[in-house]
This record gives C-alpha cells, sequence and structure tokens, in this order.
C-alpha cells in the first residue's frame, strides 16, 4: 500500500544530517556586507578591490564548510553508492556549487542539495544594487526559483506517497519541508525583500500544497472502483468495502511510519484524516443523489452509523491520535434521518413478503397430502421457526445500525406478525374445511398444533410488547389451537356419545358400568394424541375432561328421577361421588390438570343429598355463580316444589315446562332466573385458576337443551 509514486529519477542518496543548522546562517558572526555573484561555468568574475575579493574568500569559507559538514567522510559508502546510483563528482572544499551542479543533484534526487540553495536564496537576497545590474539580479533570483522547483517537486514527490520511501529519505523530504515553513513564517514577519528589484518569492506554502496533495492522494485511493468479487456483493457494497478498508490501513500506516518522523506542528495524522473524511464523506453525498436499493440503503446507514466511526475512527490504534480531530459524521443528521426512514419501510416491506412466501410454502405442503417432518416423536413444522428468523433478522439488520434503530423498528415488526398470524389462522380453517379426506390431514393438524408453541414462547418470553398488542399476536394463536383440538376430537367425542344416552336409562347402576366403558375408550384412544407436545397434550386432555363433566352433567339433568325416600336420594348422591372421583382420578393420571373441574360433580352430589329447601336454593345459586356455563341446565330444572316437600322421605322429579327433566334438588320458583348469571364465554368458565385450560376450548356452548355442542 502506498500513497504516492517517487519518481524514475530520484534514487535514495547518502542522509544529511538534519538535525544541524544547515539551512541558516543566522550563526555566523559576520553578514556580507556585498552580494557574491552566482557562478555559472564560462562566466567571467566581476573585478573587485582586495577588501572586497578578502571579504568574499572569507564567505565562500564559511559557507563551504558549513554544507559540506554534513558530507560522507572518507570510506564511508553514501545511499546512493549502496543502491548503486552513480555519485557526483566531489566538490573542492572552497568551492561553492554553482547552479548547473544544482540543478543537476535536484534532478537525481540529492535533496543535500537544498542547503547550498538555500544559501544561494540568502546570497541573492543580500546583493547590493550597486554591484550588480537589476536585470542580472533578476536572472539569477529566477535560476534559483527554477531550482526550488525542481526542490519541492522531489520533496512533495516523496511526502505523497510516503510509504513506498525509505525513512532516511522521508526525514530528510520533512526537514526541508519544515525549514522552508520556517522560512516563510520568518520573511512574513520580515516583510519586502532588502534589495530592491526583485520580486517577493515567500511565503511559498510548501506546507499548504503537501497538505493540497495529501487530499489529492486521498480522492485517487478512494476513488478506485475495486472489481466485482465472488461473493456477489453489489457495486455500492464493493465501494464502501475499499474506501473504509483503504482508509483505515493508510491511517494506520501514516501513524505507524510518517507521524515518527514528523514534526509534532505538521499535524500529519489529522492532515490525512481530515482528507480522508472529505473525500469518503464527498463519495457518499454523490452516491445518494441516485436511487438507492434496499441493500444499498443498509450498507450505506451501516457503515455511516457502525462500521466507520467504531471500527475505522476508534479502532485500537487510531483512537488515540484522532481524539483532538474533529471530523463529524459522514452525512448530515437530516439525510441520515431520512435514510432511517427509507430503510425501516424497505425492511417491513421485505418481512411481510418473505412471510407471506413462507406461509404459501406451508400451505401447498398441506394441500399435496405431504408428511410433516417428525422430530423426537413429534410432528414438527419449520413455518413457526422460519417466521420468528424473519423476524429476528429484520429487528438485528435495524440493531446493527443503530441500537435505537432497532428499538424503533420492533413494533412494526410485530404489528407484521399480527398481521401474519390472522392470515395463518384463515388459511389453516381453509386446509381443516377443504382436505379432511387427505391421508396426512391429522398429522399436518397436529404440526400446525405444535407450531403455536414457538409462537406463544416468543411473544410471552423474548418479546416484551404493551398489552394490546400482546393480545392481537396470542389471540389467532388460541383460535388456530382450539380448531386444531376440536378436529382432533371430534372422531372421539362422536364414539362416546352414544355411551352417554345410556344415561338415560331408569335404573342408576347402569351409569357406572356405562361410565367405565367411556373411560376405557378414551385411554385407548389417547395414542393417537401423543405427536403432540407435552404441553398441547395436557391441554387436550383438560379439553377431554371438560367434556366428560359437561356431558355427565348434561345427562344427569335431563333424567326423570323418581326418589321415593331419603335413602335413595343418598344413594344417588354417593354413585355421583364415585363417578366423580373416577373421572377425577382418570384424568389426573393421564395429565390433566383441570383442577377446577375437580368440585362440579362432587356439588352436585351435595345437592341431591340435601333435605332442606332453602339449603337446597343456596347450594344451586353458589353453583350457578361458581360454573355459569351450565346456566341452560339449571333453567331447564322444574321451577315447582316437588310433592311432598314437607317430608323428607318422598321426592319426586316431574317435567319443567321446558320438556327437561329435573332430579332432586327441588329448586324454589324462578330460582334459576333470580341467580343465573348473564351467558359468558366458555372461557369465563373456570375459576381464576392458573391451571384452567379453558383456552383449549374456545368455541364450544350447551344449548338450551342442555347438551355439548362443541
Amino acid at each position: 500500500m502506498g500513497l504516492g509514486r517517487i519518481p524514475a529519477s530520484a534514487q535514495p542518496l547518502a542522509p544529511c544530517d538534519c538535525s544541524r543548522p544547515q539551512f541558516s546562517l543566522c550563526a555566523m558572526d559576520q553578514q556580507p556586507s556585498s552580494a557574491p555573484t552566482l557562478r555559472v561555468p564560462g562566466e567571467v568574475a566581476p573585478d573587485r578591490s582586495k577588501e572586497a575579493g578578502k571579504k568574499k574568500k572569507n564567505w565562500k569559507d564559511r559557507v563551504t564548510n558549513f554544507f559540506t559538514k554534513g558530507r560522507k567522510k572518507k570510506g564511508q559508502p553514501s545511499l546512493a553508492e549502496a543502491e548503486g546510483e552513480p555519485e557526483s563528482s566531489p566538490q573542492p572544499p572552497a568551492q561553492v556549487p554553482t547552479v548547473e551542479e544544482l540543478k543537476a543533484d535536484l534532478e537525481r534526487g540529492r535533496l543535500e542539495a537544498a542547503g547550498p540553495l538555500l544559501a544561494l536564496e540568502l546570497e541573492l537576497q543580500e546583493a547590493s544594487p550597486g554591484l550588480a545590474s537589476a536585470e542580472e539580479l533578476v536572472r539569477r533570483q529566477s535560476e534559483v526559483e527554477a531550482l526550488y522547483a525542481l526542490l519541492r517537486d522531489q520533496v512533495l514527490g516523496l511526502l505523497r506517497r510516503p510509504l513506498e520511501a525509505a525513512p532516511e529519505r522521508l526525514r530528510q523530504a520533512l526537514a526541508v519541508l519544515a525549514e522552508q515553513e520556517r522560512r516563510d513564517r520568518a520573511a512574513a514577519a520580515a516583510g519586502p525583500p532588502g534589495c530592491p528589484g526583485l520580486a517577493a518569492t515567500r511565503p511559498r506554502g510548501w506546507l499548504q500544497l503537501w497538505r493540497d496533495g495529501v487530499a489529492q492522494a486521498a480522492a485517487e485511493r478512494l476513488s478506485r472502483r475495486p472489481a466485482a468479487d465472488a461473493e456477489g456483493r453489489t457495486e455500492a457494497e464493493r465501494a464502501f468495502l475499499h474506501m473504509g478498508r483503504t482508509m483505515k490501513e493508510d491511517l494506520e500506516a501514516v501513524v505507524e511510519r510518517l507521524k515518527p518522523l514528523s514534526p509534532a506542528d505538521f499535524r500529519v495524522v489529522a492532515a490525512y484524516a481530515e482528507s480522508y473524511h472529505a473525500e469518503f464523506a464527498a463519495q457518499l453525498a454523490a452516491l445518494t443523489q441516485s436511487e438507492l436499493c434496499p441493500r444499498d440503503t443498509y450498507m450505506l446507514l451501516l457503515w455511516v452509523q457502525n462500521l466507520y466511526p467504531n471500527d475505522i475512527l476508534n479502532s485500537p490504534k487510531l483512537s488515540p491520535e484522532l481524539q483532538g480531530v474533529r471530523l463529524g459524521t459522514l452525512l448530515p443528521p437530516t439525510q441520515i434521518r431520512l435514510l432511517e426512514a427509507t430503510f425501516l419501510s424497505n425492511e417491513v416491506a421485505i418481512v411481510r413478503k418473505w412471510m407471506a412466501r413462507a406461509l404459501e410454502l406451508e400451505s401447498e405442503r398441506w394441500t399435496k397430502d405431504e408428511a410433516p417432518q417428525r422430530l423426537d416423536g413429534r410432528c414438527h413444522s419449520e413455518l413457526a421457526i422460519d417466521i420468528i428468523q424473519i423476524i429476528s433478522q429484520g429487528q438485528d439488520k435495524a440493531e446493527s445500525i443503530t441500537l435505537d434503530l432497532g428499538t424503533q423498528i420492533k413494533p412494526f415488526l410485530l404489528e407484521e406478525l399480527a398481521r401474519f398470524l390472522r392470515s395463518y389462522q384463515r388459511a389453516f380453517d381453509d386446509f381443516l374445511e377443504r382436505c379432511r379426506q387427505l391421508r396426512n390431514y391429522r398429522a399436518n393438524v397436529i404440526a400446525n398444533i405444535n407450531n403455536c408453541l414457538p409462537f406463544r414462547t416468543s411473544v410471552e418470553q423474548q418479546w416484551q410488547t404493551r398489552p394490546d398488542l400482546r393480545s392481537s399476536l396470542l389471540r389467532p394463536l388460541n383460535a388456530l389451537q382450539s380448531r386444531g383440538f376440536d378436529t382432533l376430537l371430534q372422531s372421539l367425542f362422536g364414539d362416546l356419545k352414544p355411551l352417554f344416552k345410556r344415561f338415560m336409562q331408569p335404573r342408576w347402576d347402569a351409569p357406572q358400568q356405562t361410565l367405565e366403558e367411556i373411560l376405557s375408550i378414551v385411554d385407548k384412544r389417547m395414542p393417537e394424541f401423543s405427536e403432540l407436545q407435552d404441553c398441547f397434550q395436557e391441554e387436550l386432555l383438560e379439553a377431554v375432561h371438560l367434556h366428560l363433566v359437561k356431558e355427565y352433567i348434561t345427562r344427569l339433568c335431563k333424567r326423570r328421577l323418581v326418589l321415593k325416600t331419603a335413602e335413595q336420594q343418598q344413594q344417588l348422591a354417593g354413585l355421583v361421588q364415585a363417578n366423580a372421583q373416577h373421572i377425577q382420578q382418570f384424568c389426573a393420571q393421564n395429565g390433566s390438570r383441570a383442577t377446577w373441574l375437580h368440585h362440579a360433580l362432587p356439588m352436585l352430589a351435595e345437592i341431591i343429598r340435601l333435605q332442606d329447601p332453602s339449603a337446597i336454593k343456596i347450594e344451586v345459586a353458589m353453583y350457578a355463580i361458581l360454573y355459569p356455563d351450565f346456566r341452560s341446565a339449571w333453567r331447564a330444572w322444574d321451577t315447582t316444589l316437588f310433592r311432598g316437600c314437607q317430608t323428607s322421605t318422598s321426592v319426586t322429579a316431574p317435567g319443567g315446562p321446558s320438556g327437561c327433566c329435573a332430579f332432586c334438588c327441588c329448586c324454589c320458583p324462578g330460582l334459576a332466573k333470580e341467580w343465573a348469571p348473564e351467558p359468558l364465554e366458555l372461557e369465563q368458565l373456570c375459576p381464576d385458576d392458573p391451571s384452567c385450560g379453558a383456552g383449549a376450548v374456545e368455541g364450544s356452548s350447551v344449548d338450551e337443551s342442555g347438551a355439548c355442542m362443541p
């Protein structure tokens, strides 16, 4: 990597001792009283008086000794000799290099010629107008300026591409540049030149030329367009990567190699950083004027907001060097805000597109009757994983730019997820209606129910959302799960319906055997649901538990009972209590956590046992409050006091006005209408019990006759 290139004619030479005052005549104890002439080959020196010749000889001896004391000693090879570059003939100790000799040295890149050249410039400035004509002084000044032009090209050429030059050559060039800057400042403070007729040649402004060269080199380095790579990056992405990598590598090289050789007041690192920053910003500003694709918009923001300030400016090597350098951002804040708004819109559209595509592919697998995957013995679908990854990747992209942008995009992504879940529910409902005859129908239903688990886990644990948005996310999942359970249990409940009808038989010793058959069928059918996730197996068994209790109560309420003695009441109550215990044990052993159903049948048994009408009224009202979903069964009971209620031994339950028979609870007139609450949804059936699985049976109801309607 280099920041420039040395001219082919400029070869490294023996280093000079830059720490010595080579470019200054201030240490001399005597200034020349007359201006010496510049010796050109073939030119005859003008006749001078002896005193003037003596003074000139002393001046020449001093200058010759001053500019030759840094030359190599006898037997010591110079840097040019080591590299095979022929060296000019050594000057006699008493001679000052001529203009031709200085020109030859400068053309060959000998920066040691800067010392004699400065001496010639000072000699010319101090020349007396009486010793030379104005034309002669102008000619000599033009020769000096021509030599300075050669020296300037050599110095700036080295500094333009400093990483390709030897350290000693850089040190020489920087020393010359520093001395020229010092002379410029001195000339600016001293005013016009002392000799009339000479043009003002200072300040020469080499330091500013060097800075301009740095800016030009930065533009050349960053404007190069890299070739297409095998990774499929866009042209803008390749440009960002090239500019960022080039800037970082070049600045680190400046810190390591150029800064130790440069004077502190040059602020060499700051000069390079400012030039590269300005060029980087100019390139990005030009890029924003054209229409950017979503990918380039993201990459542009990533560089402006993250990679450039963090990976480049705050890198371990550059951060200490750039502490006092105020570079600012690559783009104005208003432009950044516009790009961020564009990014949010683009990313939400991309997320919506990919989620819709994922659902489309999943629906095609259902309709093609493709069997779902099996993972650990469970039916598995990749849909939930794909959707969660799409949402997470969208948020990760925003957070890779700034954390604040990640926070901004989160509610938009969750709104898109809620919209997707509603579409997912509709597609699943359509599949349930149209694809019942497919061979893998039940397996795909189970796989979709299992899909609800990762969705629900992400909503409840990973994505912290406001309550209304959380409800909109969970509602489609609950509906999908409920429809899936209804579909899976439809066949089982159909097989149980004829058995429940046996409870209508007159004798009550039959229900015990009937219940055994019901539970046996349920137990045999439970392996059909083993491919559900464990949590869904528990919730499905809660739905079965609820169905058993509801059907038992419904059939009990619809029977015509004739209990002639209190003993028969106690027998019936005991039978109901035993059946309740049997149902409870069976369901608990199979994993049901619906503990809120444990008291439904035992409370009915206690009501049957009661003899006091007032106590019956209180217990019935309490039951209606605890289990309001059975309100229709209570309304179906006879509202007329049974005959013989004054005696606790003769109990009958005639049919009520609705045509349904009542049992021995003996409600007072208007009891059900007075105490039963307004119609409620089924998920309100259970008390406030965290183990309640009411969400699994949403959509079921009890009709006016007391029959369960799934």
